[in-house]
């Protein structure tokens, strides 16, 4: 699936995420493996594509994942406050024999996935074995807000980035290893605009925040887990 010139994400001044071009929504859940580490996505329960809706960034809405304007009755404070510098402008780069890991800690959503076996900061250090190659790839991909990014080969000297091909669609993050619902996880290169109509970087993989608590906002901080946010209340 190609994203549509209607595709698009418009963060509103202290307000929802208003989304248009019939985006799909559909829940992402977070499935351990044997050992309780964090490693597939587990595909939820499919909402109805709807040309134009509005998604809680206020994380009070009663009718969640939907706005009901909850912002207003409890006074919302929306204010973007993410560094809207390039990613890679912002990445640490980390070197290993045959790979590089690229990171933007300020982006961590706190899903986990790269702590799994050997976690992607020390895997990096070992690529000269196909074994931690395979793992590292898969931490780095599996990191819903492109926070962490695997290269083959050295990042900015010819080396390739492993991105998953992902559809243009929204994840409702589900955590049930943590209890708690997570962030809007924008995939597959959505347009998303500022509310003073400037537009972010566009990447393949992105966590919106929705429980309203994030010091990064729009971004996801973890900030969920903290606080114990359920869609379903």
């Amino acid at each position: 699936m190609t994203i549509s010139p209607d595709m698009k994400i418009q963060v509103t001044k202290d307000g929802p995420y208003v989304v248009t071009g019939a985006v799909p929504l559909v829940e992402q859940i977070v499935e351990t493996d044997d050992d309780g580490f964090a490693w597939e996505w587990q595909e939820g329960r499919t909402y109805e594509a709807a040309a134009t809706f509005k998604l809680c960034r206020c994380g009070r809405s009663r009718t969640k994942p939907f706005c009901d304007s909850s912002h207003k009755r409890v006074g919302f404070d929306g204010t973007e406050t993410a560094d809207r510098s390039p990613y890679l402008d912002a990445a640490e780069v980390y070197q290993g024999p045959q790979m590089s890991l690229t990171d933007v800690a300020p982006l961590c959503a706190l899903a986990r996935f790269c702590a799994a076996h050997g976690n992607a900061w020390h895997l990096v250090e070992r690529t000269d074995d196909e074994r931690e190659r395979r793992l590292l790839e898969h931490e780095a991909t599996h990191c819903p807000s492109g926070r962490l990014v695997a290269w083959r080969g050295a990042q900015g000297q010819g080396g390739v980035p492993v991105e998953p091909d992902l559809p243009p669609s929204i994840g409702l993050v589900q955590d049930p290893p943590r209890g708690v619902s997570g962030p809007l996880w924008v995939r597959g290169g959505i347009p998303i605009e500022s509310a003073d109509g400037a537009p972010y970087e566009g990447r393949n993989r992105v966590t919106l925040c929705r429980c309203g608590e994030s010091k990064n906002k729009p971004f996801c901080d973890g900030s969920h887990i903290q606080v114990g946010f359920r869609d379903d209340r």
